[in-house]
């Protein structure tokens, strides 16, 4: 029998129940008070790295969008020994800039510093702070500043929802894809590690991730996801291209000098292309539409241009032709097809999938 002081006991367990579980404390809506403090999870420049141009813009990636207004000239600085170099801070996502006012000193060495006053959306402090060196050279670079990948940068192949092989691929580099399983991973005949947080292929010179393998893979995986959405909206959202409408989207044939190229259609290399520049020049490629590549046809790079300087910014789909050779990070806003016999010296990134018909990718040297 039901009675009145057994339906208030029974009130009284709930809300006892529910307090313990939620905290008696009134936390403000939207804050993850258990949440875990951001991490920086890559620089520019890197940490220990040399020759550095003397226009560089420093800049570090965090592990999750970081509050603007605690990114300031007191949190993020740079300094030459004891004195502090002049700059401006800014912020977008979980990216922060440093821009120096002039060029650095030549052949000098500068530490960057973000302090614990960086705070993510959430409120959340960097649990200690983080502080990066490097030196610079005696150059200055050309093209804008490099889009930096953050944890998305560990991986050769990353996406979202399906990465498929026809075997045999060769893939050199870590492989991760979330928040898709690891049966959305196929063809690559995966094996799992005893500890499960990773597999193995005989297609891949590195290691497969996915959302479902053992702590730490699933965080990490957010992590780059989330990085590599902030690296596609920050090249997308450059503004000022030095070159528009360049070929009205056909680059065949064409030497591509290092700056920021913007087209409203879909990107097409019907022929080869070459890319010039030095070493630390920096080439964006923005495009409303998709790439698309012929068969047989070559990206090549001179002058000492890197792949890992070059970024193609895709809102359609992108395809290397069978047997053709590409140069650079795609990222993608849909799905990365490379065809049978295709070659790929950089980074596919898509925000859905990836597609490999017995084509060889290979992540550029660092």
């Amino acid at each position: 029998m039901v009675t009145l002081r057994s339906i208030r006991l029974c009130s009284a367990l709930v809300l006892t129940f529910l307090l313990a579980a939620c905290g008696s404390d009134s936390t403000p809506p939207g804050d993850n008070a258990g949440g875990i403090a951001p991490t920086v999870s890559s620089t520019n420049p890197s940490s220990d790295g040399s020759g550095v141009p003397l226009n560089v813009t420093v800049a570090a990636t965090f592990s999750a969008a970081m509050d603007p207004a605690t990114l300031t000239a007191s949190s993020f600085t740079v300094k030459q020994g004891s004195s502090t170099v002049s700059g401006t801070v800014t912020s977008s996502g979980s990216t922060a800039t440093f821009t120096p006012s002039s060029n650095l000193a030549t052949g000098a060495s500068f530490t960057a510093t973000i302090s614990t006053g960086a705070k993510d959306l959430a409120g959340h402090a960097l649990a200690a702070p983080y502080a990066w060196s490097f030196a610079t050279g005696t150059t200055t670079s050309k093209g804008p500043r490099p889009v930096l990948l953050g944890a998305a940068g560990g991986h050769v192949l990353l996406a979202k929802t399906a990465i498929s092989t026809v075997p045999s691929s060769g893939v050199t580099g870590n492989v991760g894809l979330s928040p898709a399983a690891a049966s959305f991973v196929t063809g690559f005949s995966l094996v799992a590690d005893s500890t499960n947080v990773f597999a193995n292929s005989t297609q891949v010179v590195g290691k497969v991730y996915a959302a479902n393998y053992a702590v730490p893979t699933p965080t990490n995986l957010t992590t780059a996801i989330g990085n590599m959405e902030s690296a596609y909206t920050d090249a997308a959202g450059r503004p000022t291209p030095d070159f528009l409408e360049l070929g009205t989207g056909n680059i065949g044939g064409l030497t591509l000098a290092p700056g920021l190229y913007k087209w409203t259609s879909t990107v097409t290399i019907p022929t080869n292309v070459t890319i010039s520049g030095g070493a630390n020049d920096v080439w964006i490629f923005q495009t409303t539409g998709g790439l698309t590549m012929a068969a047989a046809k070559s990206v090549t790079l001179s002058g000492g241009a890197q792949a890992k300087n070059i970024f193609w910014q895709i809102a359609g789909q992108a395809t290397i032709g069978a047997n053709s050779h590409f140069e650079g990070v795609i990222l993608s806003k849909t799905a990365i097809t490379l065809q049978t016999g295709a070659t790929m010296n950089g980074r596919a990134l898509a925000q859905t999938q990836i597609a490999l018909q017995q084509a060889t990718v290979t992540q550029p040297a660092l």
